[in-house]
């Protein structure tokens, strides 16, 4: 039997051309049809084709807490061995993406996550969308310590063991807390430049409270994984990062906000990497000191 794959894909309601071509895109993908899932964060969905599962939430849960339920769908719907989480402004331009993944988790028992190429239209890649060190040849596919929330593949019996996505980040780093715990739990996380997303070019800092979610889960996830000596080594580093970035007086602001309510607050349940976990990023080029 092969590999069965559902989709969640989270929408607030107002892109319904881009949700209807992504749609268009996950049902022309070669093989089985994988089961698909959209959930409205607090907002009424477009109509959708007989497909899909549509799901209307009362309210907004944030991007973790959205996927949470979406994968909890995908668990009462049955038969789903990989879950996959799409943007609703993505595309798939390949009708073969989905036939890849399924092979990369059926060639390979400790693959816990395969990451997607986010690229715009013209087929460029942003820096920020590489997740390796300098960001380092975005066609070149690999073992690496994160992925983009975008498009990526997660093993279902990966994300039931590790216990989903964080909720409380409702937004901004959940994905780097996902995979240090998979990581931790001795699977492999890994960047596949033939699985493309087409994606339209953004700028982060477009959502209002970029700077300070980012700020605050930054603190979070320092204060929830890492062994303490790490901890203000790691925090020092990301503030020297912002800084040369030379962010807005507003963003800036905004930013030591969420720094400081991240100290002040407690952070989701810690739960510290081991040191052979740090030891294997520091080899793939991301010690978690930076």
């Amino acid at each position: 039997m092969g590999v069965t794959l559902g989709v969640v894909v989270l929408t607030m309601g107002d892109r319904p051309r881009e949700l209807r071509a992504l749609l268009d895109s996950v049902a022309a993908q070669e093989g089985d049809a994988a089961t698909v899932v959209v959930l409205g964060q607090g907002v009424p969905l477009p109509e959708l084709p007989s497909w899909v599962h549509a799901v209307e939430l009362p309210e907004n849960l944030g991007i973790p807490g959205g996927r949470n339920l979406g994968a909890e769908k995908l668990r009462r719907l049955g038969g789903i061995d990989v879950l996959v989480n799409l943007d609703d402004d993505g595309l798939l331009p390949r009708t073969d993406t989905f036939r890849l993944v399924r092979e990369a988790f059926a060639e390979d028992p400790r693959l816990g996550v395969v990451g997607f190429r986010i690229a715009d239209e013209t087929g460029h890649t942003q820096r920020r969308h590489v997740p390796r060190p300098g960001a380092a040849d975005p066609l070149r596919s690999g073992e690496v310590t994160g992925f983009l929330g975008g498009g990526h593949a997660i093993r279902a019996e990966v994300f039931a063991r590790v216990g989903g996505f964080c909720a409380p980040f409702f937004y901004a780093h959940e994905e780097t807390d996902f995979a240090w715990r998979v990581l931790d739990a001795g699977w492999t996380v890994h960047y596949r430049a033939d699985l493309l997303l087409q994606h339209p070019r953004t700028d982060p800092a477009r959502h209002e409270t970029y700077y300070r979610r980012t700020a605050r889960n930054r603190v979070w996830l320092a204060k929830r994984h890492l062994p303490a000596v790490l901890v203000p080594l790691h925090l020092a580093a990301w503030t020297l990062y912002t800084l040369s970035r030379r962010p807005p007086r507003a963003g800036l602001r905004a930013w030591w906000a969420g720094f400081l309510e991240g100290v002040r607050t407690p952070c989701p349940p810690r739960r510290p990497l081991s040191w052979r976990t740090v030891w294997r990023m520091t080899r793939l080029g991301r010690a978690p000191v930076f």
